[in-house]
């Protein structure tokens, strides 16, 4: 980091961004700072921290469209991503970060010694794992995260229609394009259980965009199942041993 701190403001309420900033004009005789950008919600930020090139971002926790805990999840797979402090209003968050020593919170209303204490932290402390992040967030995230060209773009959830392991990454496939995603293909069946289905070791797929299930017999007169997807020619394998599960799941939707 540089010796003047780059930070970069996340809030859905403007009032608190404006006092944020005075905030940190009236530490940067003690921690000199520059405020490089400032965003509405996770989505917005993401955006813009491409081009900001933070130190810190001072990140809202419950904002529309993509909330603080979400944000700090994609960032955290990302190459040169700020450090991450949160702030909030409810300090239930507050002891749940300090029981995970991973980040740093301030509790609102926000006091100028403390605000200087957490970037003071922020500058020397390592990045939270995911895994740790997760660990604070009780809903799945509404959007994966990858990195391309340098910068991170959001894919929706709900228009990937299968995720597929190769070699060290996992494939998320949506109507329009493949994306390359550095996740965990178990991590991922996880946290999107309610969402996709698994039909082989290496493959979830969404189950709103499966349409039906072909047979084909095989040269050995073994009998081998695929998926049919909405949308798409391409046919994905069920493996024999996860066949009873999908059937057992589709059963009553007429599509097994």
């Amino acid at each position: 980091m540089s010796e003047v701190l780059r930070v970069f403001i996340v809030d859905d309420e403007a009032p608190a961004r404006a006092r944020m900033k005075a905030l940190l004009a009236d530490i940067a005789a003690e921690l000199p700072n520059e405020p490089v950008g400032e965003a509405a919600n996770g989505v917005e930020a993401l955006a813009r921290l491409a081009e900001a090139r933070a130190d810190v971002a001072l990140v809202d926790i419950r904002m529309p469209q993509m909330d603080g805990i979400e944000l700090a999840r994609h960032l955290a797979g990302a190459e040169h991503a700020p450090a991450v402090v949160f702030t909030t209003a409810y300090d239930q968050y507050a002891v749940q970060a300090f029981e995970l020593n991973a980040v740093d919170y301030l509790v609102k209303p926000v006091r100028a010694q403390r605000l200087a204490a957490a970037l003071e932290k922020a500058r020397r402390a390592p990045r939270p794992a995911r895994e740790a992040l997760a660990r604070l967030a009780p809903e799945p995230r509404r959007h994966l995260s990858v990195s391309e060209r340098g910068r991170i773009l959001l894919v929706p959830v709900h228009e990937i229609l299968y995720l597929k392991a190769e070699l060290k990454y996992v494939t998320a496939r949506t109507a329009a394009r493949e994306y390359l995603l550095d996740e965990s293909l178990t991590h991922l069946e996880q946290e999107f259980a309610a969402r996709f289905v698994r039909v082989h070791r290496n493959c979830l797929v969404a189950r709103q965009a499966i349409a039906g299930f072909e047979k084909s017999a095989a040269d050995d007169g073994e009998t081998h199942w695929s998926v049919l997807l909405a949308g798409l020619e391409e046919r994905l394998p069920v493996s024999r041993r996860q066949w009873p599960a999908v059937k057992a799941a589709f059963a009553g939707e007429g599509k097994a």
